[in-house]
């Protein structure tokens, strides 16, 4: 058998339905922005593999600190023992980070590090002896699969079927133009009604991933977050997606003047190169924690937890990201997709299009309402991909997200697939 029918045998992949969905391409290397298939194909990754990729595949310096971190270390567990590269990347997170953040802790991918998020904000206020369970977090949004992160994620057919399961969340607008007053006001009423019962506020801060890359502004999030903070509410921020470059800055908090006092990072924090995740936290939070009383510890913790291989890759990654070189190539990202915005704003087929630092989006005009399920995501996606560029549609919505390594020659060849895309699917 060869790997795709192996693969057809005995594998079972996320997000999709097996019995109708198309055999999958088999990706034998990867280098650059680019992944080679078996048959000899290449594709841009366009997406950065859903999102992780920063630096290209397969980056030689990368490869180089896990490969001496693996024959120097390759785990030990993390209760009771500590190593170099889990303190070293705990130092290094909190000198970048745009906040008062004193803590790290380590955990396995983005579900996991908002998991870690939302058990110590409600174990905060237990731990207070005032306790309080509830949550608020912002229509549409996405924050993981596992149960907590779910819960405070739109119900949606993602979360159906575990509906029964999920504790209550106050869903609030989210702040896009128009919508600022509305949001503001929501969650006004909200501190009025119960403000005794609610934990903290969760939000994807600026971009909303895979509601659609919708975005906002940070002035509605700085007041949103002022607010909290003004009835003494924890606020965290998923910086699973945004972080790291993506939105132009470092973080996306970077463009806030109040900031979270809880950050949960995944993604790209090791470069893409493998499954790592973290949570940061204020003293304030950490402290609530301290207590000769052993009932009050965080039960919380992962075999992996602070696996020095995801260190050393994420402290290479950072090493890759605060060159000068990088940050350039962000920026001319960044003033690429401005510059593509700007030329299609007004074709025929786009609803609408959107850019944030180096993700761009474009809502395709389909004459109804947008849609996860709309019946032009397959036909974008294989048009793509017979181009040789991986694009994942959010339903009637594409966006690039690229590696940073993607050259201006290599965008510009993605944005004119495009416009090819414009006119044979138009509206």
């Amino acid at each position: 058998m060869n790997l795709i029918e192996r693969d057809s045998r005995y594998v079972w992949h996320p997000y999709t339905q097996m019995q109708t969905t198309p055999a999958p391409i088999g990706i034998v290397r990867g280098e650059g922005a680019y992944l080679y298939a078996g048959d000899g194909r290449k594709y841009f990754d366009a997406v950065a593999s859903w999102w992780v990729n920063l630096h290209g595949h397969s980056h030689s310096y990368i490869a180089e600190k896990v490969s001496e971190q693996l024959r120097t270390l390759e785990h030990a567990m993390f209760a009771g023992f500590t190593h170099p590269p889990a303190v070293d990347l705990a130092e290094r997170l909190l000198e970048v980070l745009p906040s008062d953040q004193a803590k790290v802790f380590y955990s396995d991918d983005g579900s996991t590090a908002v998991e870690v998020a939302v058990k110590m904000a409600m174990q905060y206020w237990s731990n207070k002896g005032t306790p309080r369970n509830r949550l608020i977090a912002l229509k549409d949004a996405y924050h993981g699969d596992t149960f907590g992160a779910m819960s405070v994620s739109s119900r949606s057919t993602f979360t159906a079927p575990f509906s029964p399961l999920l504790f209550e969340v106050d869903f609030i607008d989210v702040p896009v133009k128009g919508s600022e007053e509305e949001a503001l006001e929501q969650l006004r009423r909200i501190m009025l009604e119960r403000e005794d019962e609610i934990a903290a506020f969760i939000f994807e801060p600026l971009v909303q991933g895979t509601a659609g890359m919708v975005m906002y502004e940070p002035g509605p999030l700085d007041q949103l977050l002022k607010i909290c903070r003004e009835h003494g509410i924890l606020t965290i921020a998923d910086e699973v997606m945004t972080g790291f470059g993506r939105t132009g800055k470092l973080f996306a908090c970077n463009y806030l003047e109040q900031q979270p006092d809880i950050f949960c990072f995944s993604k790209g924090i090791t470069g893409g190169t493998m499954a790592f995740g973290a949570t940061t936290c204020t003293q304030q939070v950490f402290d609530a924690f301290l207590s000769g009383d052993k009932l009050k510890t965080f039960f919380h913790g992962h075999s992996f937890t602070a696996n020095p291989l995801a260190c050393a890759a994420s402290l290479a990654s950072l090493d890759i990201l605060v060159e000068p070189e990088t940050m350039e190539s962000i920026a001319r990202i960044s003033r690429q997709h401005e510059a593509f915005a700007g030329k299609i704003a007004g074709h025929r087929s786009v609803r609408q299009v959107r850019c944030r630092g180096t993700i761009f989006a474009l809502e395709w005009e389909t004459g109804d309402s947008t849609s996860y399920f709309s019946g032009l995501r397959d036909k974008l996606y294989n048009f793509f991909l017979e181009n040789g560029i991986i694009m994942r549609p959010l339903g009637n919505i594409i966006y690039i997200m690229p590696p940073y390594c993607s050259t201006e020659e290599e965008l510009d060849f993605v944005y004119q697939t495009i416009e090819l895309a414009l006119e044979k699917f138009s509206a």
